[in-house]
């Protein structure tokens, strides 16, 4: 699509199932392109409900057949500080929902170490992001180009582990950070999560927003710019941001 960087397309869907075919369809496409243009497809998953259901939407057959699964390198934008068998776990989360189901080689998923502390986990990333990236030529400072992220919205206008208020939203320099987290929502467990750098280097950035819960905060990133809500921040410097979201989410916009 040929939307300015500054101009977010929103679409809209009449309940979590649909929305959770389009997401599909949706990473199917934005992947496809990206194997046709330059040989692998690299997407940050999200965590959460709403992106379960598009996972699990993208795990059935009449999805997984349209990729080549081979080319497709898996990422996280954040995580939790916890073992990756835990049920708070967004790599177990993608795990069942869609990893078991689909042939992507094992070298290809790249996870966010909860299990390591948190520092260290957040460095490690980094440092592997940053190779996985390098091309010949280039600084080490370069940004990420991820062809796709895929982010969620928080009741609180949070995304990835991008907090109201976090010292995250000022970095610059760093791609990962580890963020404290003792507000809800629960579990209260230190988190890693891409910063905005590293976000809104991306080629394109997916909000997948669904249900009654997210409709005010949902109205205010969008309609009240002036906020300064994290999710706000979102702003793709050279690539394509979309908004795809369900009736309910949609109820108190204009």
């Amino acid at each position: 699509m040929s939307e300015h960087p500054a101009s977010p397309l929103i679409q809209g869907f009449p309940d979590p199932e649909s929305l959770a075919f389009a997401a599909a369809e949706f990473i199917t496409q934005a992947a496809q392109s990206a194997i046709q243009d330059h040989g692998r497809f690299s997407v940050a998953l999200a965590g959460g409900n709403t992106p379960r259901l598009a996972y699990q939407r993208l795990a059935m057959p009449d999805f997984i057949d349209r990729l080549d699964w081979k080319k497709v390198q898996i990422f996280w934008g954040d995580e939790r500080c916890v073992p990756a068998d835990s049920p708070d776990s967004n790599f177990r989360m993608a795990k069942e929902a869609l990893l078991d189901h689909v042939p992507v080689p094992e070298e290809n998923i790249h996870i966010l170490h909860g299990d390591l502390d948190p520092e260290t986990a957040a460095l490690r990333y980094e440092t592997e992001l940053r190779a996985f990236f390098r091309t010949p030529g280039a600084s080490d400072d370069r940004p990420t180009t991820f062809d796709l992220i895929l982010l969620g919205l928080g009741d609180d206008g949070h995304t990835a582990s991008l907090f109201p208020g976090s010292p995250a939203l000022s970095e610059r320099e760093r791609w990962v950070v580890n963020v404290d987290h003792n507000q809800p929502p629960p579990p209260l467990v230190p988190r890693l999560t891409l910063t905005l750098p590293a976000i809104n280097a991306a080629m394109r950035i997916a909000f997948l927003v669904s249900g009654r819960s997210k409709a005010e905060i949902l109205a205010s990133v969008l309609t009240h710019p002036e906020e300064r809500i994290p999710a706000q921040l979102v702003r793709p410097a050279h690539g394509h941001l979309f908004w795809l979201i369900d009736q309910a989410a949609a109820a108190d916009l204009p």
